[in-house]
């Protein structure tokens, strides 16, 4: 796995899937909730925000810059707890939220992430390694190097899925 992001974790049941990452992050809280919660963040490293009232109960519709053609979902901000936790729940990508703690050390960030979605098994191990990848670019986006989608690539995405397949199967 990707080294500077702890392994996704997951659990089934029937066709419900539930995915967790926790991410560790040396930046401070204000600075990553910016990045969850404003287009201008959501775009370095995860998806065009063409809508987002940054509200319970608030509009939102992403577009995944990362496919061809971009997938577009829309849904609704079902959790707004300012600088804590932000949830949207979209078409397809079902409910993802994002819950801000302080880290072990001075401007140091943990953000817990879960995704419930409805879907394939196959679809599953997508979420795992296509979560995965979007982390990394929120650590770089921090870092003041924002995702360069014309430039995206399946390849790192790709690796991480066979990973996380061979993890299920207990391959090394």
């Amino acid at each position: 796995m990707a080294e500077q992001i702890p392994p996704g974790i997951s659990e089934s049941h029937g066709d419900t899937h539930t995915v967790r990452f926790v991410v560790p992050l040396s930046h401070p809280e204000e600075r990553v909730w910016l990045a969850l919660t404003t287009p201008g963040g959501l775009r370095g490293w995860l998806a065009e925000a063409e809508v987002l009232q940054g509200r319970l109960g608030g509009a939102v519709t992403l577009r995944w810059l990362n496919t061809q053609p971009a997938t577009v979902v829309s849904g609704t901000v079902t959790a707004w707890d300012v600088e804590r936790i932000v949830e949207y729940t979209v078409e397809v990508h079902g409910r993802m939220r994002f819950h801000l703690e302080p880290g072990g050390g001075p401007g140091a960030t943990v953000l817990r992430f879960t995704n419930e979605f409805r879907g394939t098994d196959d679809l599953r191990l997508d979420c795992l390694a296509g979560w995965h990848d979007h982390f990394l670019y929120l650590l770089d986006h921090l870092d003041g190097r924002p995702a360069d989608w014309p430039a995206w690539s399946q390849e790192r995405w790709q690796e991480l899925r066979d990973q996380y397949e061979a993890r299920d199967f207990g391959a090394t």
